[in-house]
This record gives C-alpha cells, structure tokens and sequence, in this order.
C-alpha cells in the first residue's frame, strides 16, 4: 500500500528534477507526443493541483488544460505542500493515482533531460505500478495513454511504468 513517505519521496524526486531544468531546456521534447518539457512541467504542476482538488472532495476535469506556467518551482512547493497537508488530514485520495502520476512524469522528465531513473527510490514507481496496472483498463485508456509498450528486459520500476503508460522504452 503506497505510504505517505512514498508520495513525498516521488515529490522530491521531481522537485530536483524541475530545479535542474534550464531555460533551454524548457523547449526540449519529451517523450509525451507533443509536449515540451514546459508542457510537461505545467502539467505536473496542474496536476498535483487536480490532486489537491479532489483530496478536498472537488470534482476533477481531467481533461482540463493545464496553464502556463512561466516559474514552477514556486507554485509547485505550494500545491504538493497542500497536497501533503490533505494526505496527513486524512483524505481518502488514493496514493497509488499519485505515485502513478509522479512516476510515469518522473520518467517522462527525467528521459527528457537525459537522466536515467536507475538512482531514483523505485518503491514510488513500484506503488504506481500497482495503481495503473490495476485500473488502467485498455478501455480507460483515451486520448491520455498510448497502448503499453513492451519494457525492455531488466528495467527498473520507472521504465516498466512508462512502457505500461505507452512510452517506448529504451534499454538503458
């Protein structure tokens, strides 16, 4: 069962990967089809927005777009502090959705900069993995998921899931 501990360790995984990010890497393609790694970033940062939303008992758009943001950093310690805050009030928000997220993006972000995810804590991706395989039908899978794609063999938690999210995975 993913912990509280988990989600925090997959925010700080993100939160030094999005301080490392320079300008010009902003305009870097992603594994995402289409998306820079600023899309990417807006997206994390919606995202975790989206979290905070429903862990307060909101309804969620999930297919709302996400806004530009021109310094996440900022906005991101905010929203994965709330984010936090709801998760030690109790709220029934399901940990697994969150450590998917941040794991599947985790991957997306770091392949992005040219990182590999082997140092990362892998109990994140493995708790997201748990979550996605799970409830990530092939019938829920939309405009947001491309089919899963095969891992490559010995691959850690963090390629599994985005093979499993549609992202094509190379060996490492």
């Amino acid at each position: 069962m993913t912990s509280r501990t988990q989600i925090e360790t997959g925010i700080s995984q993100v939160t030094a990967l999005l301080s490392a990010v320079t300008a010009d890497e902003r305009a870097s393609a992603t594994p995402c089809a289409g998306w820079t790694v600023a899309d990417l970033t807006d997206h994390l940062v919606h995202g975790v927005g989206q979290f905070v939303k429903l862990a307060r008992g909101a309804e969620v758009d999930w297919a709302a777009s996400a806004q530009p943001v021109s310094d996440p950093i900022p906005v991101w310690i905010e929203r994965t502090g709330e984010l936090l805050a709801e998760i030690d009030a109790g709220s029934p928000l399901p940990l697994g959705m969150v450590a998917a997220e941040l794991s599947a993006h985790t991957w997306d972000l770091a392949t992005a900069l040219g990182r590999g995810t082997d140092d990362l804590d892998q109990t994140v991706a493995e708790e997201g993995m748990v979550f996605m395989s799970a409830n990530l039908t092939e019938d829920k899978r939309g405009g947001a998921f491309d089919a899963e794609q095969p891992a490559p063999e010995g691959a850690n938690a963090y390629e599994r899931i985005a093979a499993f999210a549609g992202r094509t995975v190379q060996p490492s």
